[in-house]
């Protein structure tokens, strides 16, 4: 460009600039003078009411100099945040900087594809001495959890698990001191429980990617699903807690107007295989891994200031099975009130089952289930909470896992166990009992959890009913206390004491470590 072309471009640039400042004035201007009424225009939008006393004042700094260096280093002065890396990370790695390598099309230009291979998980080792009442053991176990990720496109990947040192529900593990234990018999101190079979391996997608990429054209909808033996979480566990072999497909971000429902969820699912419930027992009394099958649906919606769960489902038993079948439904609504108190209210009730020859029914009646906790000054550090529950007849999950515990197992961490070493607990079965747990969770700065914890519950129908887990009322106090010595280790400690009256008490102390990868 010439000094005459340069000189000339910039005479030009000033009229422009000076046109644009000033329509920019008179639409600013414009709009300040509009009344809300004439910037609505959508019949479907109205003004919200707001209390002006919940707006703080904005700071005020006279008596603090203004520190331009200090105000830089707030968005350049950053760090990486260390983080464990996967065990084995090919291809694109989990988290990087920088651009990402330009994808592929193998699944068309709206589906990009690419190459990512993870292995992850976590390395659990725990030192402990339980008394459940039957046996006094002091040991140390271990377990291995390992994820398998391959992700070849931004919705679709194959996922698997094993547990290599677990089999058959116990953990590798050495039994060292208490009364109970091998007394130093080497032929059963240390038991190596050796498993590679796969606990879990599926396909997880997005229909609507998918056609998107097969198509060329853009879908208006999402449909992500999953197919082969995976696992299936409803109600934060409560509900349904499984992995088997089956199929699952949602249909996502619904909403209605009219019925004033912002998000709505349906997700249907069938196993086939796999499938596990307590209330389904096979030939030697164990709950049956093997011929039962499970039909259901789930709902998740956001509405009446509060979030609504709900779901079917129908557990089929087959080849001697088929007097155990029955149908499961539950309903559950979690809300904030005000600023105090957030709740979540639950009910699961499990009917329909016949059993042949008069035989003991093993899924029958309905759980009350009342989760609070308290909206305290420290909101994110110091939460109280109570709750409550209350059982009648023999109530069952839809489908739950051998070591996934009770439908009790968000009661309190009374009623938990550690899935390592058989910590003791109290009954999680819900069945013809009524109680709750009372505690305080405390996390220093947001990395140091301490819980606290009073749990008990009464039996319903006398002591020794026949067909009821609990023989009579127990009552527990609980200690927990964790924090992350590094970015990757956790350490954990255990406690509790348990009393019951028509049983042997309960007892145990642990310490865990944790090595998440």
């Amino acid at each position: 460009m010439t000094n005459n072309s340069h000189r000339r471009s910039y005479f030009w640039t000033w009229p422009a600039t000076a046109f644009a400042l000033i329509a920019g004035a008179l639409i600013v201007t414009s709009f300040q003078s509009l009344t809300a009424a004439e910037i609505i225009t959508d019949p479907a939008a109205k003004e919200v009411e707001y209390e002006s006393s919940v707006f703080r004042p904005d700071p005020a700094y006279e008596d603090v100099g203004y520190d331009s260096e200090a105000q830089l280093e707030i968005y350049g002065g950053k760090s990486a945040f260390p983080t464990p890396r996967p065990l084995i990370e090919l291809g694109r790695e989990m988290y990087t900087v920088g651009s990402y390598e330009e994808a592929g099309t193998f699944l068309g230009t709206l589906n990009p594809s690419y190459n990512q291979f993870l292995v992850y998980g976590d390395w659990r080792t725990a030192v402990a001495f339980n008394d459940n009442g039957l046996a006094e053991v002091g040991q140390v176990a271990t377990r291995l959890n390992l994820e398998f990720d391959y992700r070849f496109t931004s919705t679709e990947r194959i996922h698997w698990f094993i547990g290599p040192l677990d089999g058959q529900g116990e953990f590798t593990r050495c039994e060292l001191f208490g009364d109970d234990a091998p007394n130093n018999d080497p032929d059963r101190e240390c038991e190596l429980q050796g498993d590679l079979n796969l606990d879990a391996l599926f396909l997880e997608g997005d229909g609507g990617a998918i056609y998107s990429g097969l198509s060329g054209e853009y879908s208006s909808i999402d449909v992500p699903f999953a197919v082969g033996l995976m696992p299936l979480l409803f109600q934060n566990g409560i509900w349904l807690e499984d992995a088997f072999t089956g199929a699952a497909v949602t249909i996502p971000a619904l909403n209605s107007p009219l019925l004033d429902i912002t998000n709505m969820d349906f997700t249907f699912f069938a196993g086939i295989d796999k499938v596990t419930n307590p209330g389904i027992l096979d030939d030697d009394g164990l709950t049956a891994d093997h011929n039962v099958n499970i039909y259901g649906a789930a709902t998740f919606i956001d509405a009446s200031e509060g979030y609504w769960e709900a779901g079917v489902a129908h557990l089929d038993g087959e080849s001697g099975l088929d007097d155990q079948s029955f149908t499961n439904m539950t309903v559950a609504f979690a809300k904030r009130y005000q600023a105090w108190l957030s709740n979540s209210s639950r009910v699961v009730y499990s009917f329909g089952q016949d059993r042949d020859d008069n035989a003991q029914q093993t899924a029958d009646g309905v759980i009350f289930l009342i989760e609070n906790s308290l909206i305290t000054r420290k909101p994110s550090t110091w939460v109280p909470y109570f709750n409550f529950f209350a059982g009648f007849d023999r109530p069952q999950s839809a489908a739950r896992a051998g070591g996934a515990g009770g439908i009790l197992e968000n009661t309190g961490i009374n009623f938990e166990t550690d899935g390592l070493t058989g910590f003791p607990k109290l009954d999680d079965t819900g069945h013809n009992t009524a109680g709750g747990a009372v505690g305080m969770e405390y996390l220093f700065a947001l990395n140091r959890q301490l819980v606290v914890e009073a749990a008990a519950f009464q039996v319903i129908e006398g002591e020794n009913e026949v067909g009821r887990a609990a023989r009579g009322d127990e009552y527990a106090l609980g200690l927990r206390y964790q924090f992350p010595l590094n970015e990757a280790w956790i350490f954990r400690a255990d406690a509790m004491h348990g009393w019951r009256t028509e049983d042997e008490n309960l007892a145990g102390a642990r310490f865990e470590i944790r090595r998440k990868f």
